[in-house]
């Protein structure tokens, strides 16, 4: 049996200057399962099943929203304070807030602080990360939220900042590890260009990024990717999650990461559809079905049926109508609200053979061909949302789409090499 003690992978030393600073060792430490179980169980499980006496007597900060449930329910936050052993002194909430309750972009502040518990404290708010008084007298940070595995989606930019603010005032962080819906094996779009960085887009990953939280943390804090020297890091293991793995196929149930990923498809059609943020069409946001449907006023049926004729794999493209409506912690004021948008609408047939990024990038192709009248790109949001400026090269033939793909495959497979060292789970 193993020791409940920490299993120590590496020591790292890191010479990093940072406001002509030098940083010296870092420690990364991973916390294994030890009771060993048939089913799929979080960081968060493992934690309070395996090693809970680990946080005894440490002042914690807790980084989570809604998604911070045990695989039965259980809120974390609620198992930390009924702990004698454990002071849970803050609660930080990333975008779309503690309760899942905000739209995209909404900024959130909490006045009125919580009656049963310790403050909760938004980081989409007036500030992004957390400020030095905020942390002052922690011992401990937890991250623990259910990621997408989409390297725009904001939460794994509040990990980032929290490591950074963590390592500026010597507090460790622990990192609750939780599955990549999106399963551990395919890794798809470009990486992103540091020339581009922004709070959609903060570390230098594609945008299919085939990688847990854990081991995103673990990679991000031996490449120097952070802005200052990495903190002392612990990551808790699940148990039993294999990389192959689907969301449902863990068996856990389905919380929502966000308002408009209502469910595993939307999350795996999810990384390439989310580009038309950066267009004037609707990307379905204000409906039932957000990224399952793209469209607009001023389109008619030729793009579906150009998609159908492309013959995507993994995918059925069809025609559709919708009418993007005012949807309160959803999309308040969605794109061409209250106007019937046509388009076409994706159904996974394959997820497996599905590629969502390369079958955006072909949708787009067609749209920007036959649509370029009308069509607006916002150029840098697209930039900062692909990574860099290739698929503006792309749309405007500035290079042909074999280069373009290939310069694709190129960086993926670099990617891949770079990433093997960290992957906790094979």
């Amino acid at each position: 049996m193993r020791s409940p003690t920490i299993v120590i992978l590496n020591i790292f030393l890191f010479i990093v200057v940072f406001a002509k600073t030098t940083y010296g060792e870092t420690t990364i430490s991973i916390l294994e399962p030890i009771k060993k179980d048939k089913t799929v169980r979080t960081g968060l499980d493992v934690l309070i099943e395996d090693h809970l006496n680990y946080l005894d007597g440490k002042k914690i900060g807790l980084v989570t929203n809604h998604s911070g449930l045990t695989r039965t329910g259980l809120k974390n936050y609620t198992i930390f304070q009924k702990s004698t052993q454990i002071e849970l002194s803050v609660i930080f909430a990333p975008e779309h807030g503690f309760y899942g309750e905000a739209s995209a972009g909404a900024k959130i502040e909490y006045q009125n602080q919580n009656k049963t518990g310790p403050n909760i404290i938004s980081l989409y708010g007036r500030n992004r990360r957390p400020t030095r008084e905020m942390v002052e007298g922690l011992d401990l940070i937890i991250y623990d939220i259910q990621d997408i595995g989409a390297r725009f989606y904001t939460y794994i930019s509040t990990l980032a900042m929290t490591m950074e603010v963590a390592a500026e005032n010597n507090i460790s962080v622990m990192v609750l590890d939780r599955p990549n819906p999106l399963g551990g094996e395919i890794v798809e779009g470009a990486t992103l260009d540091p020339n581009y960085k922004s709070f959609i887009g903060y570390y230098p990953i594609p945008t299919r990024y085939g990688l847990t939280v854990g081991e995103l943390s673990y990679m991000a804090c031996n490449n120097s990717w952070l802005s200052s020297s990495p903190p002392e890091l612990i990551i808790v293991k699940m148990d039993n999650w294999k990389r192959s793995m689907y969301y449902d196929d863990t068996k856990l149930s389905w919380v929502k990461p966000s308002p408009n990923i209502p469910d595993i498809e939307t999350a795996i059609i999810y990384p390439g559809m989310c580009l038309y943020e950066a267009t004037n069409l609707s990307e379905g946001r204000g409906t039932n079905q957000p990224f399952k449907m793209i469209g607009a006023p001023w389109m008619d049926s030729t793009i579906s049926k150009k998609m159908i004729k492309a013959n995507i794999r993994g995918a059925s493209f069809n025609y559709t109508s919708f009418k993007p409506k005012s949807l309160k912690g959803k999309s308040e004021n969605p794109k061409h609200k209250d106007s019937i948008c046509q388009g076409f609408k994706i159904k996974i047939t394959s997820r497996n053979s599905f590629r969502s990024i390369n079958s955006a990038v072909r949708s787009l192709e067609e749209i920007y061909s036959f649509y370029k009248d009308v069509l607006e790109l916002n150029e840098l949001r697209m930039k900062q949302l692909w990574g860099n400026d290739q698929i503006l090269r792309l749309l405007k033939k500035e290079i042909k789409p074999k280069q373009f793909f290939k310069e694709l495959k190129k960086d993926l497979k670099i990617f891949k090499r770079k990433s093997k060292p960290y992957l906790l789970y094979n």
